[in-house]
């Protein structure tokens, strides 16, 4: 019992001191959760963005994440003390890099005869998606674009970045942007850092429960 217990709180100290602290506009995916993104607009589910065609009878609005997912391999350490024979699998700080995820949320309105009045979200929807990593010298360290075709008005979408990032390359901003085809587009940027100091201090020895 009392290894187990142990082995439990040492496992605790690695996930709370792994919850990420991105800077101003990091919010946690879920209430508990370690995942952490960076929004634009800030604040919550329904921030978003927003602009109205030129006959002002079709509202776009659009939100965007960027999720800086930390990747790793692992090693083998033996028990924390008071554990020692309960060997465990444990991140190795000296793997650890960045693989970014960009996540979109559009909402697209039609005015019903009146301008900005009675809209509707109804129909299908052609959507562009695009998002570019620039580091400090601006230039590209990623970019994606993808076209959604046949979309609800209302939706999110998730896309994997498909490229690492290394650890501690400096600063980094993420543009992007949302297009509903024939309607507009909406544009915004995020600063992100690239530093893993925080993950390799939760995941020193120290911090790993080791004995």
């Amino acid at each position: 019992m009392k290894r187990t217990r142990t082995a439990a709180l040492a496992l605790a100290t690695v996930a709370a001191a792994l919850a990420p602290v991105l800077g101003q506009g990091a919010a946690t995916a879920a209430a508990g959760g370690t995942e952490t993104y960076l929004q634009d607009p800030s604040g919550g589910e329904k921030a978003m963005k927003s602009m109205w065609t030129k006959d002002d009878m079709h509202k776009v609005e659009a939100q965007f994440r960027f999720r800086p997912g930390i990747q790793y391999e692992t090693v083998t350490r033996r028990g924390p003390k008071g554990a020692e024979d309960y060997p465990r699998k444990v991140p190795d700080p000296k793997t650890l890099r960045w693989e970014p995820g960009y996540e979109f949320a559009w909402s697209v309105s039609d005015s019903q005869g009146v301008k900005k009045v009675l809209t509707t979200k109804d129909g299908k929807q052609s959507i562009v998606l695009h998002a570019v990593l620039r580091d400090a010298k601006r230039a590209k360290a990623a970019e994606m674009d993808q076209e959604l075709t046949d979309r609800p008005a209302t939706g999110r979408t998730k896309v994997p970045g498909g490229k690492r990032i290394a650890c501690d390359t400096g600063k980094y901003t993420v543009e992007w942007s949302l297009t509903r085809t024939g309607y507009g587009t909406l544009k915004g940027s995020l600063a992100w850092d690239s530093s893993c100091e925080q993950y390799r201090t939760a995941f020193s020895p120290q911090n790993q429960g080791a004995s």
